[in-house]
């Protein structure tokens, strides 16, 4: 789609540049700016006509779209004259700077079926839809308090062209930014409850602002969170806080760094549960920053399909609203209501754990990147994980592996149960039954007891720990809170001559007594772990309901190739347990290198290789650091090369 750029000021390259790079659906078409030689070296570069005065741009191009990249007080007229000319309309922000006026534009607009949007778009980049996403999935609880800033600093500082600036202060310019995305979680601000406006400014500078340079206003979501904001041209904007969020609820608070930002940095995203210190929230898939022209792109596509939106533009309508009510309270006392002009919350992004069931063959499964082990067997001892699979929660894992041999599913279904814990339609739990389970009657009452103790109606999916049966010892619940020589007296029986004593289950007739807790509803898919090719195989060929995931040990030592081609090829998800806990494994020259490139630890390259081949990887850190580092490694996506180094270290006489 063909895009007439309006004003070619500091902003414009960057518009530009996504307007033309490679991929992108748009095209640039003109430049139009009041300055004629800034235009035309925009246009130049581009190879296309420039202009000085819109109408006859809008006349001589032929672009269905307008990008309005004016200052911020001609961004109103521009608006309209386009909209005027039946073209679509995205506009720098504000929309306006009168309440009326915008709720004009987005009439014009609507009247004639034209799309209008309006930055920023920042509400959909990648910290932000991270923060929103804890919102989304209740680890806040209800939202009763915020604190949010836009330090937009000393334009006269860091800005060739500050005029514009000085002149409508800072709401219209930074506060948009935790306006836009705070309206995008909660939907409208009902009110402005009080505001305040200085004129604070230093007597050096020569010039300053026509509007007050520092405002502070308490709103009131009709949603019901109450949100302090602070906007000032006065506080630096290397302050300590630039453009932070701080929300609290009564389970939990959330800090994002960054409202207006682009891209995403460490500890950008954290997560506090109430009691409990913050956690960083790392970013799990791959992303790239936002780009100025992600939202253009996305209001093309509407019209392209015939759908032209006008969602932004009413946010921006809401925006404008809001700063108008602010400066009047400030001027006149408050509390006093703002215009919704129809605007709603955006749809936060889909869990990122999910089962369908496709039949009565089985289930498909869609997994995190990356999940938490919950074993308690460490470094040849049971350890307690209450804290670890707590950071793990906060940090943002998804994906929690159990089993009743780990003796703490009680423990999980508290923390699960716990105020700021996730929603439970957000978790994906695996249960694994105990060998000593493998009969039909022990197996149902296995996973009845693992559901009593995890607190939840049915598992995500539920799994044979082991293709082998073992007799039976009496039943395992709360197998940790028994002696160690009880322990295993039960979950490793011996004969007269100390070697395990085996019970006559065949893996077919195992496999077909797990069938009957699908069947019941007691698990969402079924899965097999610690298997061979030939004993899949044979689950595959004999049961009544498809395997939807298979867990084995994986590491570069034993990467197991063949069986997970297998597994990929049946569309079978293959979880990896145990990556890091090969002996030597992370002393591996060739891992440190990997990781010295990518800024990785040993553990994140070899987290990291199962990642990018498909696996879920599923590391039980101990180590509050390592439990986020961990995290942050799903993110990363080796190369063919990289993937071929570490492919060296197979050793097929690797054995436990």
């Amino acid at each position: 789609m063909n895009c007439l750029l309006v004003g070619a000021g500091a902003i414009a390259p960057a518009y530009a540049a996504g307007l033309e790079a490679d991929g992108s659906a748009l095209s640039l078409a003109g430049v139009c700016d009041l300055d004629g030689a800034r235009a035309a070296a925009l246009a130049d570069e581009y190879g296309c006509p420039s202009f000085e005065e819109l109408e006859a741009a809008l006349e001589a191009v032929e672009a269905p779209l307008v990008v309005n990249l004016t200052s911020h007080a001609a961004h109103a007229a521009v608006t309209r004259a386009a909209l005027s000319a039946d073209r679509h309309v995205y506009s720098q922000k504000p929309l306006a700077l009168e309440e009326g006026t915008a709720e004009d534009l987005l009439a014009l607009a609507r009247r004639r079926g034209l799309a209008l949007g309006c930055a920023p778009g920042t509400p959909r980049a990648p910290a932000q839809r991270r923060a929103g996403r804890l919102v989304a999935d209740g680890r806040l609880g209800r939202v009763g308090l915020g604190y949010a800033h836009a330090h937009v600093g000393r334009v006269t500082d860091w800005h060739d062209d500050p005029r514009s600036f000085l002149d409508i202060g800072p709401l219209y310019d930074g506060g948009v930014y935790p306006l836009a995305l705070l309206i995008s979680w909660f939907g409208p601000i009902e009110r402005v409850r009080v505001a305040d406006a200085l004129d604070v400014w230093p007597d050096r500078e020569t010039e300053r602002p026509s509007a007050p340079s520092h405002v502070e206003a308490t709103l009131a979501f009709a949603s019901g969170p109450i949100v302090r904001l602070t906007a000032s041209l006065y506080a630096p904007h290397r302050s300590r806080e630039f453009y932070g969020l701080e929300l609290h609820g009564d389970d939990g608070s959330v800090y994002l760094a960054g409202t207006g930002a682009m891209g995403t940095t460490p500890g950008d995203v954290r997560f506090g549960r109430l009691g409990r210190g913050y956690t960083d929230v790392p970013q799990q898939w791959p992303t790239r920053e936002y780009r100025y022209v992600d939202p253009i792109e996305d209001l093309a596509a509407g019209v392209a399909e015939g759908t032209p939106s006008r969602a932004g533009g009413r946010r921006g309508a809401h925006v404008v609203a809001v700063c108008n009510a602010i400066e009047r309270a400030a001027a006149e006392g408050g509390p006093l209501g703002v215009s919704a002009v129809g605007v709603e919350a955006d749809p936060v992004p889909a869990p990122i754990a999910s089962v369908e069931r496709t039949g009565s063959r089985g289930s498909a499964i869609r997994l995190p990147p990356i999940g938490f082990g919950c074993s308690r067997y460490r470094d040849g001892e049971y350890v307690d994980r209450v804290d670890s699979i707590e950071t793990a929660l906060d940090a943002g894992y998804r994906l929690f592996d159990s089993a009743e041999l780990y003796g703490n599913e009680h423990r999980i279904g508290e923390l699960l149960a716990a105020p700021g814990a996730p929603d439970r339609e957000c978790v994906f739990v695996l249960g694994k039954v105990w060998r000593t389970n493998h009969r039909r009657e022990h197996l149902l009452e296995a996973c009845a007891g693992s559901r009593e103790e995890l607190g939840i109606d049915a598992f995500e999916c539920y799994a044979l720990h082991w293709p082998g049966a073992l007799s039976h010892r009496g039943e395992l619940r709360r197998l940790a809170e028994k002696p160690p020589d009880e322990q295993e007296r039960l979950t490793f029986p011996e004969d007269g001559e100390g070697t395990l004593e085996r019970a006559d289950v065949s893996l077919s007739r195992a496999w077909e007594n797990l069938e009957a807790v699908y069947e019941r509803g007691w698990a969402d898919s079924l899965g097999v772990c610690n298997v061979s090719r030939a004993q899949l195989e044979t689950v595959l060929e004999t049961g009544r309901v498809r395997p939807a995931l298979v867990q084995i040990e994986r590491h570069p030592y034993r990467p197991r190739s063949e069986l997970v081609s297998l597994c990929h090829d049946r569309g079978i998800r293959v979880v990896a347990h145990s990556p890091l806990s090969a002996p030597g494994l992370l002393d591996e020259a060739v891992l440190a290198e990997i990781g010295a490139d990518r800024g990785l630890s040993p553990a994140g390259v070899v987290l990291a290789w199962n990642v990018s081949r498909g696996v879920v990887p599923i590391p039980s850190s101990t180590t509050r650091e390592h439990v986020v580092s961990n995290l942050a490694a799903a993110a990363e996506r080796l190369t063919p090369a990289e993937r071929r180094r570490i492919g060296s270290l197979r050793d097929p006489a690797f054995e436990r």
